[in-house]
């Protein structure tokens, strides 16, 4: 929701576009560090013991955020402090759904098609997202903070009532945090070529989409003037392709692994031809940047979901959480570097950055091609 009036919240609070930037990276850093907490806690205590709370911190920290934008003085560091306890509870609640949702199958076709429809789900918000951001800036250019605790207080009571886990057998056992540390180190010794990979392709993806869609988001306006709901309808295409990709991906690639490698293979080549193909046409027509970015983004929609089943799928269900917390750790990462590299690297012309993008997606491709190796003779997959 904030992406599409960052460049308008940047002039409303004085603050020059790095410092806007920060509105975004500042939530992000946060939930890099605390995830594999939450992870941990998951593992140990059961996820919706660590959903629920972690969604109302994120309610708390949108409520500051909107108070401090509201009628606070020094509006900009009060916002980056509700945006920090935003991140706090972001790491307990988004993350962890992917073991969850692998916590809640038995068939691994299943897990697969939850998973593409937990990452359609996911970026559906972001389709929507842009839209309800710049019609609530219409108003007031803060409404968008306030929807923040609404929309938490809604998923708290969904989660709440809607979400049944099975129940487990025996009760769970005692934290033995030393055994558990060595459990995971043991896990990352044997299959660590393959998780690595995975990670940093995931952490890639989000680096290339939240840069490209600041881009296009600061272009719109600055070169086009484009604003307000349009500029929210330009921000929402790219997502939609994704958001139609990983639904998509999830039904195809079912319980095949290798089939579940050559779709994010080819979702990444497609993402590498696009950041190249934007570094030499880009910039000149709004509508080809549009396609450009929204054809990348349907090819990051083709990888991701299979990033999320082979990692869901090929962990043991009482270090899942953890594991999938690194990686959903990773792609924060992304999510936090690419908006300001984007801003600072745009100027004079944003050839730098998709060049940029284009050399870590290339360096994806060469991972994606020879560290995942999913093995025909095994329920998972594993690096030869």
């Amino acid at each position: 929701m904030l992406i599409p009036i960052l460049p308008s919240m940047g002039h409303q609070l004085k603050v020059s576009s790095f410092q806007i930037s920060l509105v975004i990276t500042v939530y992000s850093v946060v939930a890099i560090f605390l995830i594999p907490v939450a992870g941990f806690l998951s593992d140990r205590f059961g996820r919706l013991k660590v959903i629920i709370p972690a969604l109302i911190l994120t309610g708390l920290g949108g409520l500051l955020s909107a108070i401090a934008s509201t009628w606070f003085d020094n509006a900009y560091l009060w916002i980056l402090v509700g945006r920090f306890i935003q991140g706090i509870g972001a790491a307990g609640s988004a993350p962890i759904v992917l073991p969850l949702v692998g916590d809640m199958f038995k068939e691994e076709s299943d897990v697969s098609q939850g998973l593409g429809i937990i990452e359609t789900s996911n970026t559906f918000g972001k389709v929507l997202s842009p839209l309800l951001g710049s019609l609530l800036a219409i108003i007031v250019w803060h409404l968008p903070f306030w929807a923040i605790p609404v929309l938490c207080l809604g998923s708290v009571l969904m989660v709440a009532f809607m979400v049944k886990v099975p129940k487990k057998n025996k009760k769970a056992p005692t934290v033995q945090v030393r055994a558990y540390i060595k459990q995971v180190k043991e896990l990352f010794g044997d299959k660590g070529r393959w998780l690595y990979t995975t990670f940093a392709i995931g952490g890639v993806c989000m680096f290339v989409v939240f840069g490209a869609l600041f881009y296009l988001s600061q272009t719109a306006e600055d070169q086009y003037g484009i604003k307000g709901i349009w500029k929210g309808v330009v921000l929402a295409i790219p997502t939609a392709a994704l958001c139609i990709a990983s639904f998509v991906t999830g039904k195809l690639i079912g319980s095949n692994k290798t089939r579940m490698k050559w779709f994010n293979f080819s979702g990444i080549v497609i993402v590498c031809a696009m950041m190249l193909v934007i570094a030499w046409l880009g910039g000149k027509s709004i509508a080809m940047d549009i396609l450009y970015i929204a054809i990348g983004a349907l090819g990051i929609g083709i990888a991701l979901p299979c990033l999320d089943a082979l990692i869901v799928e090929g962990i043991e269900k009482d270090v899942r959480g953890t594991v999938t917390s690194f990686y959903s750790s990773v792609r924060f990462i992304g999510v936090a570097a690419g908006p300001p590299v984007a801003s600072i690297m745009l100027a004079p012309t944003a050839a730098p950055f998709f060049y940029l993008s284009a050399g870590l997606v290339g360096i994806s491709l060469l991972l994606a091609l020879f560290a995942i190796k999913p093995s025909k003779d095994t329920k998972e997959s594993k690096a030869a």
